[in-house]
């Protein structure tokens, strides 16, 4: 499938500790992206998982050449022993060193070799899939992450354009209360929602806080007052959805989803697993050869042991030798390991049919809340026109002194209020629109 953005390297060296990059002005989506997959242990594990996954199939391919290996000894005997020249039973000390060097292979072993570099290959490539899906999941968190900072930014400033309305309607009033054209209550009332309004501009400046600080963290970076993002553009857009529906949707995903390739890779290995276990049942045949030499430092009584490499060359001997494993009865191993196998094989499929069932789910989701954000949107709009000439026609009353303050206040926190729920409609559209285009293996982008 497309990978989100761009592909990111793999990990460069075995090292845990989580790079503190120095982050200077505001920073864009991409970049938060790239800093939380270069950051995330998750992703890091998962990298080096695969590196042990190379391993594997490295040691499986061996398999199939012949060992080879060499060895040298080295040691002296006392007591009655035999004297390897005259083969004559002595008791004196004798100095020895012997040299072989020894080669194995496997000719036939009822395909298990085979099956068996097959599976590391399988496993590989699950791991890289899986990789993949770890890198989707932390890109399509960070997005939510960057996008709730962006939605608590313009609550921030419904919550100041709030908060001055009702500062400059207090000053008014003020000035009217002292003149003695209103009651002192109206002024006590304006008050009191100044405070409100005050405590709610906080709160908004707060959740933005938490906001930036959630995205940080998930980032893996250390958190500062001067943490920001760069606000894209992000534009609602009704046809977005127009030719898309969850079944549609889901037939694309199930095809390019590195989740579900990982699962059906799994399948394949344990399937390999299982011709490998019943291999385990068949005769397996192989070859073997042998080098060997010596050297000792005694001789036939009278003479002078022959030098180191005449005795070594006078020493030399070969040998080669078919071997036959016919398996019989192994304490029922072969039958368990094959019985185990199979389990793995059932237990990767039902791993799949799960992949396949929450994928399906989450597009469903993603989907039903992206339509319901839509009629949301569309309803808010409507809503906040209609208040915004209601708001425009009660701060007409109210300075002509036809409405009190209270009814002022009631058509001022119903409008601040859609326009916080037009908001929160949009931003939701916005993402889970995002998140289905991701499914139909696009790149996800807010520019």
């Amino acid at each position: 499938m497309k990978k989100l953005f761009v592909s990111f390297a793999l990990i460069c060296g075995l090292f845990f500790e989580t790079k503190a990059q120095e982050i200077t002005g505001p920073i864009d989506l991409e970049t938060a992206v790239e800093i939380a997959l270069e950051n995330n242990l998750t992703l890091k594990r998962s990298q080096l998982n695969q590196i042990g996954n190379e391993a594997n199939l490295l040691q499986r391919k061996g398999s199939r050449f012949p060992t080879l290996s060499t060895g040298a000894s080295s040691g002296y005997r006392w007591g009655r022993s035999i004297n390897p020249v005259t083969n004559l039973f002595e008791t004196e000390r004798i100095g020895n060193i012997n040299l072989s060097m020894n080669s194995n292979m496997t000719i036939f072993g009822a395909g298990r070799i085979n099956n068996s570099v097959n599976q590391a290959k399988s496993d590989l490539e699950a791991g890289q899939y899986n990789i993949e899906a770890t890198e989707n999941t932390i890109t399509l968190n960070i997005i939510n992450l960057f996008i709730n900072v962006v939605f608590n930014r313009e609550q921030v400033k419904i919550a100041e354009n709030q908060l001055k309305t009702t500062q400059e309607q207090l000053e008014r009033t003020t000035k009217l209360v002292e003149a003695g054209s209103l009651p002192y209550s109206d002024q006590l009332d304006l008050e009191a929602q100044n405070a409100t309004n005050e405590s709610e501009v906080i709160n908004a400046q707060n959740a933005l806080r938490i906001a930036k600080l959630n995205l940080a963290q998930a980032m893996q970076i250390p958190f500062t007052e001067d943490f920001d993002v760069v606000e894209p553009a992000l534009e609602f857009n009704e046809t977005l959805m127009a030719t898309e529906n969850p079944t549609m949707i889901y037939n694309t995903a199930v095809e390019i989803m590195p989740e579900i390739l990982a699962a059906q890779k799994n399948i394949e290995s344990a399937e390999y697993g299982v011709k490998s276990a019943k291999g385990a049942f068949y005769p397996s045949l192989g070859i073997g050869a042998n080098i060997f030499s010596n050297y000792v430092d005694r001789a036939a009584p009278g003479q002078e042991p022959d030098p180191f490499r005449t005795q070594i060359e006078n020493n030399l001997s070969q040998s080669v030798n078919l071997s036959l494993n016919i398996p019989i009865f192994t304490q029922f191993n072969n039958k368990s390991n094959l019985q185990r196998a199979r389990v793995q094989r059932q237990l990767a499929e039902v791993a799949e049919l799960e992949a396949k069932n929450q994928l399906r789910q989450d597009i469903e989701t993603a989907y039903n809340q992206a339509l319901a954000a839509e009629r949301s949107y569309q309803a808010s709009l409507t809503r906040v026109e209609s208040l915004e000439e209601s708001l425009r026609i009660a701060q007409q009353r109210f300075d002509l002194g036809a409405i009190n303050s209270v009814d002022f206040q009631v058509a001022q926190v119903n409008y601040f209020n859609a326009q916080s729920d037009l908001l929160n409609a949009k931003y939701t559209y916005i993402f889970r629109v995002k998140v289905l285009d991701f499914y139909l293996g696009n790149p996800i982008n807010l520019n």
